[in-house]
């Protein structure tokens, strides 16, 4: 596994660099990106066949910023040149444990001076030669694109706490023994928990920036569904955690054409520390697990991608709004409930069975989507258009 993507790179291209960032995290970077380019482009789309209107905003005269928000602004300028810096002049110390290094005290404390001084400079000299601003209010059109980016920013914010949320209260041992390792963790992240509380972020967002919520949230299905395969995918390379049960079959013949960690992998290098020691490694990842388990985050990955191109092919063909995004919901509920029964996690006692979170989750979206899409396909009373 590559616990750093200098780890992966270094695998592909036998280019030996030593950079700071995770593979996870990397990855999920570009699974953000990505899913943001595909959310433009389907806003962009349902613009100009008018289901999405722009907006005009009217903009009153510029003022000079407020002595709070420049005190504010002065703090964070500050803050981010203090931490930049003491990484430039502890590079070694901050690629060895970069997220320790980054919530730590660490900083170049003349790097934070020197800022704040040139700041506060700026801002002076700025109100020194500023001048009356003339009451003009003017107008500026707003397309549904335009919103891209601020829909993303809303989503990952509220996905990230709703996700921590939700694995803290799955895992709320290890939150007991050590809560600042559980909340600031870059591991350990529930989807349906950023996925819920996404959902009820962005209805509200929706309402601020005045947009039609039905069609923005069709926009979001192929772009949640790519960012997912794409992230899964960061979660097998690192070897984070979110593997299967122990699996010791014999691989099917018909997989026989696979490598053999795609049907049973031991995840060396793992990027959580977890297993046995591997003989003669001198890194700072060093473990293997006993045995072979199921990749399973290479399988939702994989699953995931089939299902981007399943919403990506219909989504011109559904007339009805809502009912793409319930097509989504189907579609991710069956992939993780099957998934579910390979995987580890915690299991619940309810009614007399053991079942796990997201298996409770799945059942209830895949009720959901199933009645999303009945529902607005009667209510619209479109279906489905041939061309």
């Amino acid at each position: 596994m590559f616990p750093k993507i200098s780890d992966l790179i270094s695998f592909l291209f036998d280019i030996h660099l030593n950079l700071p960032f995770q593979t996870y995290g990397f990855v999920l970077t570009l699974a953000f990106l990505l899913g943001g380019m595909v959310l433009r482009s389907e806003l962009k789309r349902k613009e100009k066949t008018g289901l999405l209107a722009v907006r005009i905003r009217k903009i009153g005269p510029s003022r000079p910023l407020h002595w709070i928000n420049i005190f504010i602004l002065g703090i964070f300028f500050s803050v981010m040149v203090w931490k930049l810096a003491g990484i430039i002049f502890n590079y070694e110390r901050f690629v060895t444990n970069p997220q320790k290094f980054i919530f730590s005290m660490d900083g170049n404390v003349p790097g934070l001076i020197i800022t704040a001084i040139i700041y506060l400079a700026i801002q002076l000299f700025r109100y020194r030669v500023s001048k009356p601003f003339p009451d003009i209010v003017r107008e500026e059109t707003v397309h549904p694109y335009q919103n891209t980016w601020n829909i993303m920013i809303v989503a990952i914010i509220s996905a990230i706490a709703g996700s921590k949320f939700f694995d803290i209260l799955d895992n709320l041992d290890s939150f007991v023994k050590n809560p600042m390792h559980s909340i600031f963790s870059f591991n350990g992240f529930a989807f349906y928990g950023g996925f819920f509380v996404t959902v009820i972020a962005l209805l509200l967002y929706m309402r601020v920036v005045r947009l039609d919520w039905k069609h923005v949230i069709d926009c979001s299905a192929p772009a949640i569904m790519i960012g997912y395969a794409v992230g899964r995918l960061g979660c097998h390379l690192s070897g984070d955690g979110c593997w299967g049960v122990i699996n010791t079959l014999p691989q099917p013949d018909l997989l026989a054409w696979l490598p053999d960690s795609f049907w049973a992998n031991r995840y060396p290098h793992n990027v959580i520390n977890y297993g046995i020691i591997i003989p003669g490694c001198t890194s700072s990842h060093c473990r293997i697990l006993a045995e072979p388990v199921f990749p399973t985050s290479l399988y939702e990955s994989i699953l995931s991608a089939f299902s981007f191109s399943i919403l990506w092919i219909t989504r011109k063909h559904i007339k009805a709004p809502v009912v793409l995004f319930g097509v989504f919901l189907l579609l991710y509920g069956t992939e993780r409930f099957l998934i579910e029964q390979i995987r580890i996690n915690n299991k619940y006692d309810l009614f007399g069975m053991q079942v796990t979170q997201a298996e409770i989750s799945s059942v209830l979206l895949i009720l959901t989507g199933a009645v999303v899409m009945v529902y607005f396909l009667n209510r619209n009373k479109l279906g489905f258009n041939s061309g």
